[in-house]
């Protein structure tokens, strides 16, 4: 399974990459193998200020739908608009082409609430 060390998570399977106050989130390998073929993202927070932990949009997989929770309070600036015509990528590469939002962080005191690789690495172990 792939956790990259560059990288923050979150305990509902998000991915953060944080370059200065922007934040890019996508979820993680494990939640995408977990939700199986991806076939349709959904966020409809664009341009949007959303407190930490409440939805920024959902993932549709072939036989469930996941909410997205938004890892840190901010204001939603970009979508990967890849994903509207290949939202696969979320499977094929969840940390690169896969990433979902870029957000303007609004509280950078967050950042140290979220998890890093090796506690998200013991999370999913159990």
């Amino acid at each position: 399974m792939n956790i990259p060390a560059t990288l923050k998570y979150t305990k509902d399977h998000e991915w953060v990459k944080i370059e200065g106050n922007i934040a890019t989130v996508g979820i993680t390998d494990f939640a995408q193998g977990e939700l199986g073929d991806i076939v349709y993202v959904d966020v409809d927070t664009l341009d949007d200020t959303v407190e930490e932990g409440e939805v920024f949009g959902s993932v549709e997989a072939v036989k469930t739908v996941s909410d997205l929770f938004m890892p840190l309070t901010g204001e939603v600036i970009e979508f990967n608009d890849e994903l509207e015509d290949d939202p696969e990528l979320v499977n094929s590469d969840p940390y690169e082409k896969g990433w979902m939002i870029k957000l303007e962080i609004s509280d950078e005191a967050q950042i140290q609430d979220l998890l890093n690789a090796e506690a998200y690495k013991s999370l999913i172990a159990g």
